[in-house]
């Protein structure tokens, strides 16, 4: 069977790292010195916060021992009080093995954990700072509450650009003997959105349809749109011609299996490659996120979705046009 590439490819070291590049240094120049303090590393999915951690260990303790003083756990399987109090806590207290200074926790996702969690960690990181420091990592830092910030260096990890993103897929392409077309690159970088984790996912289950790479499979892997399909449900609507878009919708839906939260992302997405006047694009764009909502509070998909193609058209009789 083969390996998963996020995987296989996952950086060892720092140096390997592509992307975050003033980051990374202040990492470099941090393990250099010694002088390790306790890490919060917040931004987008994919873009290189959980290798950081592992490299970052890698580097400290050595290819043979990072594990003896290592320990990743997920606070979002595991995000209540008694974790902090046993798991984590008990890890901590213990000394470091193999001569090391200190241990290391990795915490995932750590705006996941409740409230009460969150103040009992900020104790533990206090009183164990002689014996282990923490790495948290999480999407959202506003979700951290404030003395834990505090306590901690705030690493913010950007979405990564093209041309990080095409280094690292060239590797793979190299590596793996396939072929990724110059609209299949473009494809990768619009579907993933900066997120290095999703680009090689989705190349890799595009590469056991073909070894070359274009958009056709890459849009049957990641079961998304065309994004001038998403345009023509737009333009058709406005246009007044309600059967057609409604054909459309019912494609991408029956035969694209499409989730309704994903056409509306996508959507979101295209309404600012489309020329028309501001005022109709505020428009569509408010009725866009009040059919999101209502998807997310449980309301039948394609009910909402064919009354904003219902409310778009509307907005397109009443005078306002595309460009």
């Amino acid at each position: 069977m083969q390996e998963i590439w996020t995987e296989k490819y996952r950086p060892k070291t720092l140096s390997e790292l592509v992307g975050q590049k003033e980051i990374i240094q202040r990492l470099m120049a941090i393990v250099e010195s010694g002088n390790i303090p306790h890490f919060l590393f917040t931004g987008p999915a994919g873009t290189g916060k959980t290798t950081s951690a592992l490299a970052l260990a890698r580097q400290l303790f050595g290819e043979d021992k990072w594990r003896d003083n290592f320990q990743e756990l997920n606070a979002s399987d595991e995000r209540g009080i008694q974790v902090v109090r046993t798991k984590i806590k008990s890890f901590a207290r213990a000394a470091p093995l193999g001569g090391a200074d200190f241990k290391v926790i990795f915490l995932d996702e750590a705006d996941s954990l409740t409230a009460d969690a969150q103040a009992a960690l900020r104790r533990t990181m206090e009183r164990y700072s002689n014996t282990c420091r923490f790495i948290l990592s999480c999407n959202y830092s506003s979700r951290i509450i404030p003395p834990i910030q505090s306590r901690c260096s705030v690493m913010r990890f950007a979405p990564l650009k093209k041309e990080d993103i095409r280094e690292y897929l060239g590797r793979i392409e190299k590596n793996e003997g396939i072929e990724i077309t110059d609209e299949g690159f473009e494809t990768l970088l619009y579907i993933s959105q900066g997120d290095m984790r999703k680009a090689v996912n989705i190349l890799q289950v595009a590469s056991s349809f073909s070894k070359t790479i274009d958009p056709d499979n890459l849009y049957t892997s990641s079961a998304l749109a065309r994004p001038e399909i998403i345009s023509e449900l737009i333009t058709l609507s406005l246009k007044g011609m309600f059967s057609e878009a409604k054909e459309k919708l019912e494609e991408l839906i029956t035969l694209g299996g499409l989730a309704g939260e994903d056409i509306l992302s996508q959507m979101h997405r295209e309404l600012f490659n489309l020329p028309m006047e501001d005022e109709l694009r505020v428009r569509i764009l408010d009725a866009i996120g009040e059919a999101d909502f209502r998807l997310v509070e449980g309301a039948d998909e394609r009910i909402q979705l064919e009354a904003l193609l219902a409310r778009i058209q509307l907005l397109g009789s009443s005078g306002e046009r595309l460009i």
